[in-house]
């Protein structure tokens, strides 16, 4: 072979090597970073541990008890707080999805930073950071973001990058499935109306996807819808007064009953006047923007169950039914410790200071 030619091959072959070197690192470095390394996983040996501590104090503590939803579910509802404060509704909640790619709806707790309402919120990370190695963005994402009318979301990795509900679900789905892959989108503000709007034509998307891709819902692919339940106080909550009740045992005894009917609404059979009257209960009906009972999912909730009901008709599917997996709340039962792991709580829990978990599950 011509020398000048051999060197000339030699050189385009070492080209495409670097290229497509510099290409896989610019690729597996988009990763998405944690926001939250206090109350949640960023390492494997914490999640070994919290999984082990929580698994011996249910073992332990007839009151905490053994919580788990029957079989494979297409939709949870489930918390995102402190693993101290959440312990066993966290595995109780996700270790039965098996589904390889996981749509979680999360809460955009910081929207009104970013003047952000009206539209669902996607990221444009290629993976998140997860405590047995980064958890891969699914091709689906994109193939939302392609199909979606553009008026009804948008991309913003500021949004994405300082919310804390999505992340906080990440470690223990990667520790029940390796190989779980993710779609991220956040709910900010928006109204019942504006939710039907933006379900209908997400919930179409989905279905012909999965019919593409022969994907079965609950099998290979699940939907998580990350909520904390009632935020509850009169103290550390920037001023304002959660305590609609009180913050004696009586107040606390009727918020608890409150937080049972609102858990009521979401059980049973899933449709759209259960999931507008949930609305109803957690958003105030002169100002979609306001609290009328503090559950930070006031939007994350409604319209990951509208998508799902929606979704399910097309599919011709049985109709969605939901069933308690557990409650409980920041102060109801003993905390999993987790200080000598380099971790801990964000936020006090007491009478005046306390934070609700609904766990439900859909199948």
């Amino acid at each position: 072979m011509n020398y000048k030619i051999f060197n000339g091959i030699s050189i385009l072959l070492l080209w495409i090597t670097i290229s497509a070197c510099h290409q896989k690192e610019r690729v597996e470095t988009n990763v998405r970073s944690l926001a939250d390394t206090v109350g949640f996983a960023q390492y494997d040996w914490q999640m070994d541990s919290i999984i082990a501590r929580i698994r011996r104090m249910e073992n332990q503590n007839s009151e905490m008890g053994k919580i788990h939803f029957v079989g494979n579910p297409k939709v949870v509802i489930c918390p995102h707080d402190d693993y101290a404060y959440v312990g066993n509704l966290y595995p109780s909640a996700l270790q039965n999805i098996k589904a390889k790619t996981v749509i979680l709806f999360g809460v955009a707790h910081k929207a009104k930073l970013l003047n952000l309402e009206d539209q669902i919120v996607f990221d444009s990370y290629n993976f998140w950071k997860g405590p047995y190695g980064n958890i891969k963005v699914s091709e689906l994402r994109d193939a939302i973001i392609e199909r979606l009318p553009s008026q009804i979301f948008q991309v913003n990795d500021s949004m994405q990058r300082m919310e804390h509900s999505v992340e906080a679900i990440l470690p223990f789905l990667q520790y029940f499935n390796s190989n779980v892959e993710i779609v991220s989108i956040l709910v900010p503000y928006m109204s019942f109306d504006k939710m039907e709007e933006i379900a209908k034509p997400l919930s179409t998307t989905l279905q012909k996807y999965m019919e593409e891709k022969d994907l079965i819902w609950g099998k290979d692919l699940a939907i998580v819808i990350s909520t904390d339940a009632v935020h509850y106080g009169d103290e550390d909550w920037g001023g304002k007064d959660f305590a609609k009740f009180g913050t004696d045992s009586i107040g606390y005894v009727k918020a608890l009953k409150y937080e049972q009917r609102i858990i009521d609404i979401l059980s049973g059979y899933l449709t759209p006047q259960k999931i507008q009257a949930f609305c109803n209960f957690t958003v105030n009906e002169n100002d979609f923007r306001e609290y009328n009972w503090t559950w930070c999912g006031r939007y994350s909730v409604p319209l990951g169950l509208l998508t799902s009901y929606h979704l399910n008709e097309a599919l011709g599917n049985e109709p969605l039914k939901g069933s308690k997996i557990g409650y409980a709340n920041s102060i109801d039962h003993p905390v999993v410790e987790v200080n000598d792991l380099g971790m801990g709580t964000t936020a006090p829990a007491h009478m005046r200071h306390w934070v609700g978990y609904a766990a439900i599950g859909y199948k």
